[in-house]
């Protein structure tokens, strides 16, 4: 049998299977482990739903504003002409651009983590569905991401919005924050992540809808967190 590293060793002295944590609790244990890293890890939560997202009114997705920010920086880009675009560049989309934008993601640069568009773009962004669908990029009225009011879009996705999707398997996951910040802070985004997807419940969800919540950290344990510990669980 193969010898336990020093980290698995701690790990497995720290960590104890199947227990159902506080977020308190839980948060600190995956401190402890992040010592041993050298670069600021995310705090990330799974929320395993109730859901069939194969059935259209069971999918669960959306926007949250978390109060104390990702504390990455998110690329943007955004499709706009005119005035709209001369005010996504001063609010600091990383691209602005019509057709030649989108000529560019079909050239395969897609290194964004949200898209924008004005709805007058519909027409030239509708010709990427191939490319930002599956990514998870593709505008929509509904996350906000077609919008007239595109500097206020810009400054949601920089200022620590973040998207939800539900995965095939019923899993909805984000990263909420950096080890780095306080435990309040993380604690208040953890609150405002689980309280969206819970409000977010599709009218075709049956039964149980959230099942099991866990945090981890990036190179850290799944910890599951006490159903208590989210409203509405």
């Amino acid at each position: 049998m193969a010898k336990l590293t020093k980290r698995q060793k701690m790990l497995a002295e720290k960590i104890v299977a199947e227990k159902l944590y506080g977020f308190d609790e839980a948060l600190k244990t995956l401190r402890e482990v992040a010592e041993t890293t050298k670069f600021d890890e995310t705090l990330e939560v799974a929320m395993n739903l109730g859901v069939d997202p194969r059935h259209a009114d069971q999918m669960v997705r959306g926007m949250v504003s978390l109060p104390a920010g990702t504390g990455k920086t998110v690329k943007v880009a955004v499709f706009a002409r005119g005035d709209n675009a001369e005010k996504a560049q001063a609010a600091g989309a990383d691209k602005v651009g019509a057709e030649d934008l989108m000529e560019d993601m079909q050239a395969g640069n897609l290194d964004y983590d949200r898209v924008i568009a004005t709805p007058d773009m519909m027409g030239v962004v509708g010709r990427l569905g191939k490319v930002l669908g599956p990514k998870g990029l593709m505008p929509n009225p509904k996350l906000g991401t077609v919008t007239p009011n595109v500097e206020q879009a810009i400054k949601d996705a920089k200022g620590g919005q973040v998207q939800y999707r539900v995965e095939k398997a019923g899993i909805v996951h984000s990263g909420i924050g950096k080890l780095s910040f306080s435990d309040d802070q993380l604690k208040e985004n953890f609150k405002a992540f689980t309280d969206a997807v819970v409000k977010a419940k599709p009218s075709g969800a049956k039964g149980k809808y959230v099942q099991k919540i866990s945090i981890s950290s990036s190179m850290g344990p799944g910890l599951q967190i006490e159903a208590a510990e989210v409203e509405g669980a």
